[in-house]
């Protein structure tokens, strides 16, 4: 068996080059590790993941093109064999729990040190979730208090749905105009109908108006 087969491959994915080429070096350098390549955006992560077969994608949320989430839910539906593990600076509660419904193993901030990272890929490549301290402790009060109905706030991508829900655009035409999945379309309203209380697409609208959240 070479070094390479007997590594934890990666698929490197942030919309910044100088952080990709960081943790590739990172990577690289240290015994273990093989870097497949890297993706910018979620849509080319989804692609790279079905060409080579990573055994871990370290992942981002928020990049212009395709967002983190998204590409997670799509990867998921698709059965993909890869693990992600989000590697973010954002740990609010509208990044961390999309992410981990979506189907992340685990979920890490950029200050995480470089052992504590390393770490977190081999244990994501086995399969067992790593969540750093804070994300941790965030999921627990979401278990703990659940937000009441129709409370918490729309994500940006549920807002955009809803938007061209409201221009009645049908949940194929939605898929092809944010290039996402149908699979993913109805996920986001499954979620944008919880947080507003509602039960169908004329209520969403509905409701979103009265609210403000539609102008």
């Amino acid at each position: 068996m070479s070094s390479d087969e007997a590594s934890i491959s990666l698929l490197i994915v942030d919309d910044h080059p100088v952080v990709r080429d960081g943790l590739r070096g990172m990577f690289e350098s240290a015994p273990g590790f093989h870097v497949l390549g890297e993706a910018a955006d979620g849509l080319e992560a989804v692609e790279k993941a079905g060409a080579l077969d990573p055994d871990v994608l370290l992942m981002d949320l928020r990049m212009p093109g395709g967002g983190g989430v998204d590409a997670i839910a799509e990867l998921t539906r698709r059965g993909a064999r890869s693990k992600v593990l989000v590697l973010t600076t954002y740990d609010t509660d509208t990044d961390t729990l999309p992410a981990i419904e979506a189907g992340a193993t685990g979920y890490l901030l950029k200050d995480a040190p470089r052992d504590d990272l390393f770490t977190a890929v081999r244990a994501a490549a086995e399969g067992r979730t790593v969540l750093s301290p804070a994300v941790a402790s965030r999921l627990v009060s979401a278990v703990r208090a659940p937000k009441a109905a129709g409370n918490e706030p729309l994500s940006a991508r549920e807002r955009e749905v809803l938007a061209l829900v409201a221009k009645g655009t049908s949940n194929r035409e939605i898929a092809r105009e944010l290039f996402i999945s149908e699979a993913t379309v109805k996920t986001h309203l499954t979620h944008l109908y919880a947080k507003l209380g509602v039960k169908d697409r004329a209520a969403a609208v509905a409701t979103a108006y009265q609210r403000g959240i539609l102008g």
